[in-house]
């Protein structure tokens, strides 16, 4: 008889956070796994933590400031004893048996096993099938508000999302982890991009099911990181073939979402994300060297894991029809020459 899996769930706490306490028990009653939760205190404003704080499987950490998604996470896997090291958010919850599936998943040369993803007042309507990545490192949550009937096919997919996900914890080990620099947002992209570039996949697990009580906000502050993340991403990832194909898709992109930014009131923050860049050149290229120093996988091998599509679906950012195929002619044309 097999010992079952031994899994770490990794919880962040940070703001009002009205469904952590349910969220936690969601995970500790998980079926067909040992599991236990290292729950970090980003900034919690409620009384979550005092509900949990002694709770049989549950190890509180108090760093004594925001350490933002990546680096809050990075401190609560350094505190894993278990085999596998599951990631999920305080507002998602997970069923009896998601996380014994998705470590079921994770077979040899797989990295990264994502959950699939369902809004939480709406269960058979989807927030993530696994994202998506645009070559131009634009990502977006897979099959955003479709019937989750079209998504009960295991799958590749280009990347997991931080909501739920699930890694073998030596693997997360070898990958250096998320990227503190980021902060927060992409950098459950930036993860499983740097994952494929080692040669390990990352898949979708459809039957492994967890509510997200998702909104989509744009606040600033996010925008900002959104911004400088994503091109932080793809200055240190994207290898010189990639950059150079990508380099003029990459122009355009930035007069769009400059023009999005001055019409609707953040351009300051995309500005900024431009002086962060700037300012931390040394940086950029110092972990370009690092990353591109661990892949295995051939430039012309990774651009296929990106896609050309380009309709993130997101309320109020629609792409009008002829970028959209154009985007897409581009690329395929792209793939053929790397």
């Amino acid at each position: 008889m097999h010992a079952m899996p031994r899994v770490t769930a990794v919880m962040l706490a940070w703001g009002d956070e009205p469904l952590l306490v349910d969220a936690v028990q969601a995970v500790l009653a998980s079926e067909g796994a040992e599991v236990d939760v290292v729950l970090v205190d980003n900034g919690c404003t409620s009384d979550a933590l005092l509900k949990l704080e002694g709770e049989p499987g549950v190890t509180l950490l108090r760093p004594g400031k925001n350490l933002g998604f990546a680096g809050g996470c990075n401190l609560g896997a350094r505190q894993a004893t278990g085999e596998f090291v599951a990631f999920v958010n305080g507002d998602a919850l997970v069923t009896p048996t998601a996380l014994s599936r998705l470590t079921a998943a994770l077979v040899p040369g797989v990295a990264l096993a994502t959950a699939s993803l369902r809004l939480y007042a709406e269960p058979d309507i989807m927030n993530s099938a696994g994202n998506p990545v645009h070559f131009t490192g634009l990502s977006w949550a897979g099959g955003l508000g479709r019937p989750s009937a079209d998504y009960e096919v295991r799958r590749d997919v280009a990347s997991a999302s931080g909501a739920a996900t699930v890694c073998r914890a030596e693997m997360f080990e070898q990958l250096g982890g998320f990227c503190d620099t980021m902060f927060a947002y992409c950098e459950d992209t930036d993860l499983s991009l740097r994952a494929w570039q080692r040669g390990w996949r990352v898949v979708y697990v459809p039957d492994a099911v967890v509510l997200h009580h998702y909104e989509f906000s744009r606040n600033p502050e996010k925008l900002y990181l959104l911004e400088r993340n994503r091109m932080f991403m793809v200055l240190t990832v994207f290898g010189p073939a990639l950059l150079a194909w990508a380099l003029l898709p990459l122009v355009l992109l930035e007069l769009a979402t400059t023009a999005i930014a001055l019409r609707d009131g953040w351009a300051r923050q995309k500005f900024r994300a431009w002086l962060w860049l700037a300012r931390n050149a040394r940086l950029i290229a110092g972990r370009r060297r690092i990353v591109r120093a661990a892949r295995v996988m051939p430039d012309g091998a990774f651009a296929r894991i990106l896609t050309g599509d380009l309709d993130p679906g997101v309320p109020g950012l629609a792409v009008p029809r002829l970028v959209q195929t154009g985007s897409r002619s581009y690329w395929n044309l792209a793939r053929r020459f790397m």
